[in-house]
C-alpha cells in the first residue's frame, strides 16, 4: 500500500478565457469577410523542485502565447482570435511539480 502511495501523481487543469495584452488590435467578425483557415498553439513549461525554480505565471503566459504567434506565421491579411490558455498541474507536491500552458487560438484570412 505505501508503494502505491509513493508512485501515484497528482494533476489537474484549468482553462482560461481572456486577453492578458491591454495594447492589441480588435478584430470585428460582424460581416462575412473572412475565413477561418486553421488553428495555432504554443506551449509554455515550469518545472518546480520544493516550490522553487520556473518564472513567473505571466512569463509563462507570454512564452506560450508567444511560441503560439510564432506557430501561427502570420502574412498578409490574417490575424487570430479567439485564444484560450490552458493550464495544466501535475507531480509530486511539494516535492515536484510542473506547469504547463498551452495558447490556443483560431487563424482568420480576410476577404475584404
Amino acid at each position: 500500500m505505501s508503494l502505491v502511495l509513493t508512485i501515484t501523481s497528482c494533476g489537474g487543469s484549468a482553462s482560461v478565457m481572456g486577453n492578458s495584452n491591454s495594447n492589441q488590435t480588435n478584430v470585428e467578425l460582424s460581416k462575412k469577410n473572412f475565413n477561418v483557415i486553421g488553428t495555432a498553439s504554443g506551449v509554455s513549461t515550469n518545472t518546480y523542485i520544493f516550490g522553487i525554480g520556473g518564472s513567473s505565471n505571466r512569463a509563462l503566459l507570454e512564452k506560450a502565447k508567444s511560441e503560439m504567434m510564432k506557430n501561427a506565421n502570420l502574412t498578409g491579411p490574417k490575424a487570430i482570435v479567439n485564444v484560450t490558455y490552458d493550464k495544466h498541474f501535475n507531480g509530486f507536491f511539494p516535492f515536484y511539480s510542473q506547469v504547463t500552458v498551452t495558447a490556443s487560438a483560431n487563424i482568420v484570412e480576410f476577404t475584404e
